[in-house]
C-alpha cells in the first residue's frame, strides 16, 4: 500500500475522533457570531437556569443515542495535515457507530491521486475506510481497509499499546452529550442569548475550559496512571495549547443543534463547526462485504513474515 494511502488513513482516524466528540476546535469569534435575537424570547438566563437547560440537553442527547451530523473542520496550514475537511453522515453512541463521508483539502493535499471523498464506517470497535478505486489496484482489488482496534491491541502484547487503543475506543464512544457535560464544568459559562440556527429558535451558550479543567472533567482520562497524567499534561503544555472554547445552541426540544468548539495552537486556530439533526433516528450502519475488505492487521502480519523469511534466507 502506498504512502499516500497511509496518510489518508491517518487523516481519517483523526477525523473519526473529532466526529465522536473527542476534540475539535473553533475560535470563539468564528462562525458562531451572534444573530439577531427574537425579542419574544426571555433575556439572559441566571446560572441556575443555564445549568437546568444544559443538564436537560445532556440527558436527552444521551438517551437519543444517534443523530445526523454535518461538520466542517479547519486546521492551520502550519500543522501537519492542515486544510479543511467536510464531514456528513450519521453517528451513534453507546455503542459508537458511524457512517460518514469526508472530503476537502485535508484529504487531498499533496496527493494528486487522492479520491475527492472518502467514506468511513465504524461499528463493533472496527473501522472501515474506502480508500478509492485507484488505491484498490494496490490492494488486490479490495478498496476497503479494515482496522480492528481490539485485535490490534491484543496481538501487540504491549500493555501501553493496549491502553492507548482502549483509551481511543473510549474516546470514540463519546458524543455531543459529552461536550455538553464538559461545558457544564466551565467556570465562566455564559448565556449569550436567543438566536436562530437554520430557522430554528435556540438558546446560545458558551464557556471556556483550561486543559487542566478539561482533563479533570473528561472521564476517558481516568484510566491513566498519575505518572501518565503528568507526562500528558507536560506534553500538552509544550504545544502551547491553553484551553478549549465551546459554544452550543440548544433548541426548544432541549437538543443541541449546533456546536462550535475551539482550540488555539502556536500554528493558529483549529476550527470545528458541527450541526446535528434527526436525534434518535436509528443509525443503520453495516460493514462492507468481506470480499472487498483488506484487514490491516493481517497485512502487517504478512509483511512481518516476509521480513522474517528474508532474514532467514540471508543467514542460511
Amino acid at each position: 500500500m502506498g504512502m499516500s494511502a497511509w496518510k489518508r488513513a491517518g487523516v481519517c482516524l483523526t477525523a473519526a475522533a473529532v466526529v465522536a466528540g473527542v476534540a475539535g476546535c473553533q475560535d470563539s469569534d468564528g462562525s458562531g457570531k451572534k444573530k439577531a435575537a427574537d425579542s419574544a424570547e426571555p433575556q439572559v438566563q441566571t446560572q441556575n437556569e443555564m445549568t437546568k437547560v444544559l443538564r436537560a440537553a445532556f440527558k436527552k442527547t444521551s438517551e437519543a443515542k444517534s443523530s445526523k451530523v454535518r461538520m466542517t473542520i479547519s486546521t492551520p496550514a502550519g500543522a501537519e495535515g492542515g486544510g479543511t475537511m467536510e464531514i456528513s453522515g450519521v453517528q451513534g453512541w453507546d455503542p459508537a457507530v458511524m457512517d460518514v463521508t469526508m472530503k476537502g483539502s485535508a484529504l487531498t493535499a499533496g496527493d494528486p491521486d487522492a479520491p475527492e471523498q472518502i467514506r468511513m464506517i465504524m461499528l463493533d470497535n472496527v473501522m472501515y475506510m474506502d480508500m478509492g478505486a485507484e488505491q484498490a489496484a494496490e490492494m488486490d482489488g479490495k478498496r476497503w481497509m479494515k482496522m480492528d482496534f481490539g485485535a490490534i491491541a491484543e496481538a501487540s502484547g504491549d500493555a501501553e499499546i493496549q491502553k492507548q487503543m482502549t483509551g481511543g475506543l473510549e474516546n470514540m464512544n463519546q458524543d455531543p452529550a459529552q461536550q455538553l457535560a464538559l461545558l457544564l464544568e466551565s467556570p465562566n459559562l455564559k448565556h449569550v442569548g436567543p438566536e436562530k440556527v437554520d430557522g430554528v429558535r435556540t438558546q446560545h451558550y458558551k464557556g471556556t475550559l483550561s486543559f487542566e479543567e478539561m482533563f479533570d472533567a473528561n472521564k476517558s482520562f481516568d484510566m491513566l496512571s498519575e505518572k501518565e497524567r503528568e507526562e500528558l499534561t507536560a506534553n500538552v503544555k509544550k504545544t502551547g495549547l491553553k484551553g478549549y472554547d465551546t459554544q452550543v445552541w440548544v433548541n426548544e426540544d432541549n437538543y443541541p443543534v449546533k456546536m462550535v468548539v475551539g482550540m488555539k495552537t502556536p500554528h493558529g486556530t483549529m476550527n470545528m463547526t458541527a450541526n446535528y439533526s434527526d436525534y434518535g433516528a436509528e443509525a443503520e450502519v453495516q460493514a462492507p462485504p468481506a470480499q472487498d475488505t483488506l484487514d490491516l492487521m493481517e497485512m502487517m502480519q504478512e509483511l512481518e513474515d516476509l521480513g522474517a523469511d528474508s532474514e532467514a534466507g540471508l543467514s542460511s
